[in-house]
């Protein structure tokens, strides 16, 4: 049985690479774990996974936090606010297929855009909380 913190990430990719809306924002699929030099902006990256045990003595699962990152080079927010949105359409309260574990809910928790004045980008942060547990 894959890691569930392994699988959501699979299901996370698969769902924001699947998404119309999200894959129109960006100009193409440009959702990675780890950017590939000189991509192109915009783009999304995977950023810090923690993953809690809250198990119990009858039940067991994980709680995950995870963020993504949303990284552009438009005039302005509007480009990272709209890219943002379509990511939280994608996954916030979405039912994922995950293999040998359930979703139980996957939702945004917090989301914030600003200006990074070493990189010269807007720099959008997605963070999400999901529960899971192993399938039944």
């Amino acid at each position: 049985m894959t890691a569930p913190a392994a699988e959501l990430q699979r299901a996370i990719f698969a769902a924001l690479s699947g998404s119309a809306g999200l894959v129109a924002a960006l100009g193409g699929e440009r959702v990675f774990d780890h950017a590939p030099a000189n991509i192109a902006f915009p783009y999304i990256t995977f950023g810090r996974t923690s993953i809690y045990d809250w198990s119990t003595g009858t039940e067991s699962g994980t709680e995950q936090l995870f963020t993504l990152h949303v990284w552009s080079k438009a005039k302005g927010k509007k480009e990272a606010i709209e890219i943002m949105d379509a990511a939280r359409a994608a996954l916030h309260d979405r039912a994922l297929p995950l293999d040998g574990h359930a979703l139980v809910n996957l939702r945004l928790e917090f989301s914030e855009v600003r200006f990074d004045d070493d990189q010269s980008v807007y720099h959008g942060l997605l963070r999400f909380r999901a529960v899971t547990e192993p399938a039944a």
